[in-house]
Parts: C-alpha cells; structure tokens; sequence
C-alpha cells in the first residue's frame, strides 16, 4: 500500500464517520440508522489505519484476495441497512392502510349523522 492510498483510505473512513455524527446531530438520521455507518466507518478506519488485519483476516478465511473481503463485508453492511429499511417501509405501510380505513369509516359516519338530521328550509 502506498503512502498516498494510506492516508486517502484513513482520511476516507474519518469523513464517513464526520458526515455520519453531524447528520446525528442534525437529526437527519436516527440512531438505529447510524449504527450500520458507524460499523462501517469503524471497520474502514481500522482497515485503513491497519490494512495488514484485512489481509490477516482474508488469510484466516481462505479468501485469497483482500480486497474481495473488503467487497464482502461492504455487500453485508448493506445489505442489512436494505432489509432494516424494508422492515420499517412494511411496517410504515401497514400503519398508513390502518389509518386510511379508520379515516374512510369517520368520513362514512359523518355522512351517515348528516343525513339523519332534518334540514330546515328557514
């Protein structure tokens, strides 16, 4: 590795990190979101800043090139922060459909009161 992909990987990792904490403070993102980027800023600043543990770890699970571990765990993190998303949409639509038939029945009563009630020509 050279000194110039050394310090871009490190400087990287802690610009994930930086984007990831303001957008907390923001308040742009929630905590249970922040989690996976977090893990995901960690593990890049660990790699960058020891880039002979990626090596280590590929060694130790056969996987022949590094980098293809790298890719690995990039498609894992993602994958997980894809299917938290999906949960929460599925949830967020059974919410909306609930909400939407309660609305659809307070209308139909209202109409319903409207209706046994006499009008006056007056």
């Amino acid at each position: 590795m050279t000194l110039r992909s050394y310090i871009f990987t490190i400087a990287a990792a802690i610009f994930l990190l930086a984007v990831v904490l303001q957008m907390l403070r923001r308040r742009r993102l929630r905590e249970r979101h922040a989690i996976w980027w977090m893990l995901a800023g960690v593990l890049a600043l660990v790699a960058g800043i020891f880039p002979g543990t990626v090596t280590a770890i590929a060694d130790f699970l056969g996987i022949e090139v590094p980098l293809n571990l790298v890719f690995f765990t990039s498609i894992i993190i993602l994958f997980v922060v894809n299917l938290q998303h999906a949960a929460e949409l599925t949830a967020l639509e059974s919410k909306t459909r609930i909400l939407a038939e309660k609305v659809a029945l307070l209308e139909m009563e209202r109409e319903d009161d409207g209706r046994d009630e006499p009008r006056s020509d007056g």
